[in-house]
């Protein structure tokens, strides 16, 4: 957090910091570069190869496993059902912005994602004969909370840095909500992060095929040194080139955080590559790319098509330079979906070094 700030005072001689840093919630800053054909072509390629790597994984060393036999199937447990109707109908509020509920929508947002973590988590509990994380450790639940709250903010924290890479016009036009009362549902929103992506990876587990299929590649031993330094390196670097480094927002926190866990020898996703596991790794990561989608179209959904004077004053944009083009029911650009990837696993290495930091167990394995 300081190594950024450090070299804002250089990058920035006459403030010191970038433009409308501490704003809150983080305002668009003009003058995002526009679109750039080749940069489009590299990335779309780079990204068509991954796609590659997902779906045929034998073509990179990957052995078949057999799955193991699917777990008996439980009955819904009721936290189902009322996630279910917490959802539809925030998500129903959240769209329709009817003024029948007066205000109410301002206040959708993180009831809607708590709901949608629910029903995640109840569909766990019926693939996983009757074991989630809501009914065998539900005070994981409430830590995961915790430290998402704190986790988001870190994010936020760069994306000052990167010159305001997401934001939100809708929190500074609401009159009816103080700016006291925005904090606080910003504040709400993001206890949901990092709970929905871990459910999710603990849903993908529940599909025996899916489980193995990453289970036996290619054995790679991360030095953690090299990623520390690198990450810290990228961070500072990202402060002087905030628009040809964007990307290091989601990749610099992982390698540092990471190669740290990796030096102290602790259980991390990237260790479990050095005896051919993948499957930490990727499925966290595909989690995450999963939770994006209705991350991205809800958000949409809330501020299209018309914007009404009643919405939602978590929805955001973005300014993602060279690339922010093709836009299918999303602020995201479609090139910038597989940055969730990387997000996915960052969720669960931070979660791993809090985890590390406060004494408590951060296991996602139910079975």
């Amino acid at each position: 957090m300081v190594l950024p700030w450090i070299a804002a005072w250089f990058a920035y001689p006459a403030t010191h910091l970038p433009p409308k840093f501490g704003i809150f919630p983080p305002e668009h800053i003009p003058g995002t570069p526009g679109f750039s054909l080749p940069i489009f072509i590299v990335l779309a390629l780079v990204e068509l190869a991954l796609a590659v790597f997902f779906l045929f994984p034998r073509l990179f060393g990957f052995k078949p496993v057999a799955p193991p036999a699917p777990a008996p199937l439980a009955r819904y447990p009721a936290w189902f059902w009322i996630g279910g109707a917490v959802m539809l109908f925030c998500w129903w509020l959240m769209w329709a912005r009817v003024t029948a509920f007066g205000s109410l929508v301002y206040y959708a947002f993180t009831p809607l994602w708590w709901g949608f973590i629910m029903v995640l988590d109840g569909l766990v509990y019926r693939r996983n004969n009757g074991r989630s994380l809501f009914s065998i450790r539900p005070h994981a639940t409430l830590i995961l909370a915790v430290v998402s709250v704190a986790a988001w903010a870190y994010f936020e924290y760069f994306d000052y840095f990167v010159l305001s890479n997401w934001y939100y016009p809708n929190s500074h036009h609401i009159r009816e909500l103080s700016h006291a009362t925005v904090v606080a549902l910003f504040l709400l929103a993001y206890s949901t992060v990092w709970p929905v992506v871990l459910e999710a990876y603990t849903l993908l587990r529940t599909f025996p095929a899916l489980r193995v299929r990453y289970s036996q590649g290619p054995r790679v031993k991360l030095p953690g040194e090299l990623l520390l330094v690198a990450g810290l390196v990228l961070l500072v670097l990202m402060v002087f080139l905030p628009y040809p480094l964007f990307w290091v927002v989601w990749i610099g926190p992982l390698l540092v955080v990471g190669g740290v866990l990796i030096r102290e020898g602790v259980w991390t996703p990237f260790a479990a590559l050095a005896k051919g596991d993948w499957s930490p790794l990727l499925l966290s990561a595909l989690g995450s790319l999963f939770i994006a989608i209705f991350w991205e179209v809800w958000n949409y959904g809330s501020a299209h098509p018309n914007p009404l004077p009643l919405t939602n004053p978590n929805y955001w944009e973005y300014a993602v330079p060279y690339v922010n083009v093709i836009h299918l029911f999303s602020e995201m650009p479609l090139l910038g979906f597989p940055g969730y990837l990387p997000f996915g696993v960052m969720v669960w290495v931070a979660f791993i070094w809090a985890g590390e930091a406060f004494n408590f167990d951060t296991n996602l394995h139910l079975e």
